[in-house]
């Protein structure tokens, strides 16, 4: 068995397209604490299966939600600063989850983005950061994260230059060396536990119609001890 991250802490997922990331990542979402506060998705990339979540709204970035819920934006390459300005809000606000589709599109420049990876968890700002190519990211992502999961990777430097170096050859739970550049099966992956350091072989999580069933029952209990 392995933890879940809580209401405090960071998870980086990396993965190619069509590996699995964007699928473990909302089924994550489905299980994370949405009822008690609000949790802001930038949809960078306008992924059909996040805009499909049951019981989520739309926001503009101009909006900081304030009541428990799943909030979905869809922020433009031309957003740039009305991206870093909101989530300066969310900073200020703090009590909010963010997860962010593709990382690389948030910008290397973005200090709100920064300031919430290195202070966020003092303010209870919990953060699912995804991309296809650690290149691209900002090393805090990584540095700062709690959680670390790797589902397939194309490029062999990506694993060895940029992700693999924030994970040890040898965790507490192995005997033997880490080989990250090991093909898993499919939609399988790598996750990897900082404070207990030690790592997981993750099988697939369950599909999309089964986690939109869980977005939508936990949706319809929030509804119902509302009224």
């Amino acid at each position: 068995m392995y933890r879940l991250p809580n209401d405090k802490q960071r998870h980086a997922i990396v993965g190619a397209t069509g590996s699995g990331k964007t699928q473990y990542a909302l089924w994550e979402l489905s299980n994370r604490n949405f009822h008690r506060m609000p949790w802001v998705v930038y949809n960078f990339k306008s992924d059909e299966s996040i805009d499909a979540i049951p019981g989520s709204k739309h926001i503009e970035l101009e909006e900081i939600p304030e009541k428990p819920g799943i909030y979905v934006a869809h922020p433009l390459p031309r957003d740039e600063s009305k991206v870093e300005d909101h989530m300066w809000g969310i900073w200020e606000r703090g009590d909010t989850g963010i997860y962010v589709d593709e990382g690389y599109m948030i910008g290397r420049n973005n200090e709100a983005f920064r300031a919430l990876l290195t202070q966020g968890r003092s303010r209870h700002i919990p953060m699912l950061v995804l991309s296809q190519r650690p290149v691209w990211m900002d090393r805090f992502v990584f540095s700062e994260s709690e959680y670390l999961q790797m589902f397939r990777l194309q490029d062999p430097d990506d694993i060895k230059k940029h992700f693999g170096r924030y994970i040890p050859q040898f965790p507490r739970n192995v005997s033997r060396p880490v080989n990250l550049t090991h093909r898993l099966p499919e939609y399988h992956s790598y996750y990897y536990d900082v404070g207990n350091d030690t790592i997981h072989v993750v099988k697939p999580v369950p599909d999309i119609r089964t986690i939109n069933s869980i977005f939508a029952r936990r949706f319809d209990a929030q509804r119902r001890r509302a009224v």
